[in-house]
């Protein structure tokens, strides 16, 4: 039987084909038909050719809801007819990275789905190592927002809001309203810092973030952007620094505003190097992590959701059709060229869910809002 597929077709291409229904081959798989499944800027490196291990003919996608439509023997954990979570990272349970937590480094998965095996990005998705890749979702979770929870919730947690050490009373500025950087923003405010900031270059982006909760926003764009954030510490700088861009401009603005004993928190993937001042930064007590997401805060994460501590439904905004599924790439690459935080002006400024269920339809999800000059509406959608 067949099944549509959004497929990587060469640099700069991908292609909405008919591909096989993948099957069972090893008693610990389990596959599932999709509901909904995303865009990752992960996929965009990979549509432009930046990943050398994905080959032309790959489903894309590793982050999606769907429910069980068959189960290896060795997988007792669920049921075939549940609602599930798809984990952006496979995780075996039983390598050493895996004993370690570091399930993004695990030896017989990691980052698997649309990299090593087809991805989500398709009506029906093989997952490896089901038992701990696969999260049942509460009754109470909607489908839709929950994508949400399969890398962008989970990446701004760990790698930024954790590694940056967040504490009750402590300041914390986030560079970069992308989607990672709003769901930092809204897991941030579960540890009660004193003083929320979030810089980005637009105003559309900012005002999203003082609605979710940031305390205060600065334009990047300012000529005295920088000043701003330190007269907001009163000169002393911030305790944690999540920068959630990944460019040399950004990253060096966060180490002229880590304060003194503070962490900055790398969460951006940089395509080119950096700069790290050492000759300022040495005696200044500065601690610096970086990291892959390993994806072990997702039951975390549920339960928050599932007991109305976290709003992740607050990141939805556009709504496409099954057959739009292409142009859902197109609409996510011209926001992304801007390098995230460069101001938008004639469509969306970042998107990411698409679903290719063909009842449900194919949508959008914009950490930042979805803007145009002439409707700044929340939400669009557009049904099958």
């Amino acid at each position: 039987m067949s099944m549509k597929a959004l497929v990587y077709t060469g640099p700069g291409t991908v292609e909405l084909l008919d591909r096989p229904r993948p099957t069972v081959q090893v008693p610990t798989d389990a596959v599932v038909r999709l509901l909904h499944a995303s865009i990752c800027g992960t996929d965009l490196h990979t549509l432009k050719g930046d990943v050398p291990s994905i080959q032309p003919g790959l489903v894309l996608g590793h982050e999606g809801v769907g429910v069980i439509e068959a189960l290896g023997s060795a997988v007792d954990a669920f049921v075939v007819g549940e609602r599930v979570l798809i984990s952006c990272m496979t995780s075996c349970g039983a390598c050493p990275f895996c004993r370690r937590g570091l399930s993004a480094h695990c030896m017989n998965g990691g980052w698997m789905l649309g990299n090593r095996i087809d991805g989500t990005q398709a009506e029906y998705v093989r997952v490896p190592h089901a038992t701990l890749s696969l999260h049942r979702l509460p009754e109470s979770v909607d489908s839709r927002a929950a994508v949400a929870v399969s890398d962008a919730f989970p990446t701004g947690l760990e790698c930024g809001v954790l590694s940056a050490d967040v504490q009750p009373g402590s300041s914390v500025v986030i560079v970069g309203a992308g989607p990672v950087g709003m769901a930092a923003l809204l897991t941030a405010q579960l540890y009660t810092p004193a003083i929320l900031v979030v810089v980005d270059l637009d105003e559309a982006r900012l005002a999203t973030a003082r609605r979710l909760g940031a305390h205060a926003t600065v334009n990047s764009g300012s000529t005295d952007a920088e000043q701003q954030l330190m007269d907001l510490t009163e000169g002393q700088g911030f305790d944690s620094v999540i920068e959630a861009v990944g460019i040399p401009a950004t990253f060096g603005l966060c180490q002229r505003v880590v304060a003194i004993g503070g962490r900055i928190a790398n969460v951006g993937v940089h395509g080119t190097k950096v700069d790290l001042h050492l000759e300022t930064l040495w005696e200044r007590n500065i601690s610096i992590h970086m990291s892959l997401v390993n994806a072990t805060t997702t039951p975390r994460l549920l339960r928050l959701v599932e007991s109305g501590q976290l709003d992740i439904g607050s990141l939805v905004t556009h709504h496409f059709s099954c057959a739009e599924a292409t142009q859902a790439y197109d609409t996510f690459q011209a926001a992304s060229r801007h390098q995230a935080l460069k101001p938008m002006n004639h469509g969306v400024l970042y998107c990411q869910i698409l679903s290719l269920d063909r009842k449900q339809g194919l949508y959008l999800r914009d950490g930042q809002l979805a803007v145009n000059r002439r409707d700044r509406a929340l939400s669009a959608q557009f049904h099958c």
